[in-house]
């Protein structure tokens, strides 16, 4: 699989969006949303610190980028995992569940790391902008939680 880089087709994609107008759950596809500004937004797990953080950031400036695009959160969690994740902090956006690890394949975001000496598959914190017309606006690897949420309002300006 080659690695997605801004000006690539974005990879098409249905999944179960949880939160926002989609309440306990609703099946949406990438081509539902054209014309319009999409962010994925790929993070490893529900509720540990450096995604609280980063979706944290995303609520607090959601009056600014909800006029921008429409906006998901992506990580391999269950529905019920979503859910709570996105009650206990107020989360006004849709997370998207992925728990057969389509998006994260197709994304290019499924990758080897390693924590204490160990190695094992997770979830790179990466996002992707996909424009109006379904092509790849900008790709961010490796994201900071904290710088996240000006990266997306610098690019969608």
């Amino acid at each position: 699989m080659s690695i997605l880089v801004s000006g690539s087709a974005a990879p098409a994609f249905s999944a179960v969006a949880v939160g926002g107008p989609y309440g306990d759950g609703t099946a949406v596809s990438l081509s539902d949303f054209a014309g319009k500004h999409v962010v994925l937004y790929f993070y490893p797990k529900d509720d540990t610190p450096g995604c609280t953080t980063q979706a944290c950031a995303l609520r607090d400036i959601w009056a600014e980028l909800s006029n921008k695009a429409i906006v998901f959160g992506v990580s391999t969690d269950p529905e019920k995992s979503h859910r709570k994740f996105i009650d206990k902090y107020s989360l006004p956006f849709a997370l998207l569940s992925d728990t057969k690890q389509q998006l994260v394949e197709s994304y290019g975001v499924w990758v080897e790391k390693s924590m204490y000496g160990k190695t094992y598959m997770g979830t790179e914190r990466s996002t992707f902008v996909i424009g109006p017309d379904g092509v790849l606006k900008a790709v961010f690897r490796k994201v900071k939680p904290a710088d996240h949420a000006q990266q997306l309002l610098d690019v969608l300006r």
